[in-house]
């Protein structure tokens, strides 16, 4: 029977294996929470899609062929919903077809049963570890991205003729602006997005551009 995700644990990188063979279930939990790792596991794709949301962290161990909805569909379903979780297909149906499209869906990794234990979990913690960086990155952006909305569009005009390089008195003549008006815009960015060193503002802008 699938086991509830604990939302007070989401904040933990979380193994989450889908498998509708019990057995298969039991034996990859036990081999990692053997080595430390935190595991829940689901015996069906849509109970598994119920318990995870944009906030999940870890990564899930993806059975191909289930009862319902097929492995694919589920590693579908996970890029429609914005879950940025990365996916480990485990299956005994292996064929060059089935990686390819996983592969192309974005699928991290493609294993076949039976496995090595200690090759598997070396791979999980590769990926959590990946999976980790990954969100430091997308909480890095975001942040970028907040402070860069408080601007009005003034001051945004500003701060892109900065990042490009030009000067307050080329910038004044572009925007129709006073070289006052220029200088009261670079201060409130400054204070809003916390510095005006010119290398961060680019790398910054470059950020929330991407």
């Amino acid at each position: 029977m699938a086991t509830t995700l604990i939302k007070e644990s989401q904040n933990d990188a979380t193994v989450f294996v889908v498998d509708d063979d019990e057995a298969v279930r039991e034996s990859i939990g036990e081999l990692m929470r053997v080595h430390g790792l935190p595991v829940q596991s689901f015996a069906d794709a849509w109970s598994f899609l119920d318990a995870v949301d944009e906030e999940t962290t870890g990564c899930v161990l993806l059975d191909v062929r289930m009862p319902g909805l097929s492995g694919l569909g589920a590693q579908k379903a996970l890029l429609v919903r914005g879950i940025h979780l990365p996916v480990i297909i485990v299956t005994g149906h292996g064929d060059v077809d089935t990686a390819i499209n996983a592969m192309r869906q974005g699928a991290t990794d493609f294993v076949c049963k039976p496995f090595r234990g200690s090759q598997l979990v070396q791979r999980v913690r590769q990926v959590l570890a990946q999976e980790a960086e990954h969100r430091r990155a997308r909480e890095r952006q975001s942040g970028i991205h907040d402070r860069i909305s408080r601007l009005n569009d003034g001051e945004r005009a500003v701060l892109e003729a900065v990042v490009a390089g030009k000067p307050n008195k080329l910038i004044a003549r572009q925007l129709h602006v006073s070289l006052s008006t220029v200088e009261a815009r670079r201060r409130r960015i400054r204070e809003k997005l916390g510095t005006g060193n010119l290398s961060v503002l680019v790398r910054m802008v470059d950020c929330e551009r991407a």
